[in-house]
């Protein structure tokens, strides 16, 4: 003979059921939130990466046309005296 659950017994459960799926739901969202926040640090870390290659460039570029502009600079130098 099979037992009837009280209605008591039967709010318990839908209770736990209830309780279960949304704890289950909360972890994927939990879950998606860390994967995100990694995707995140890592497009960042990319980001500075380029930034500091671009920033490395550009710091040769401005050595080189300064090694250009000294030169410039004394050749014009040199020129001057020549000419006294």
């Amino acid at each position: 003979m099979a037992m009837k659950k009280s209605p008591v017994e039967a709010a318990k459960d839908a209770a736990k059921t209830v309780d279960r799926k949304v704890s289950d739901k909360l972890v994927d969202g939990i879950e998606i939130g860390q994967t995100a926040a990694e995707k995140a640090k890592t497009a960042a870390g990319l980001a500075s990466d380029k930034a500091s290659g671009k920033t490395a460039e550009v710091a040769g570029e401005a050595k080189g046309k300064a090694a250009e502009i000294k030169g410039e600079a004394k050749g014009k130098a040199e020129e001057v005296k020549g000419k006294l």
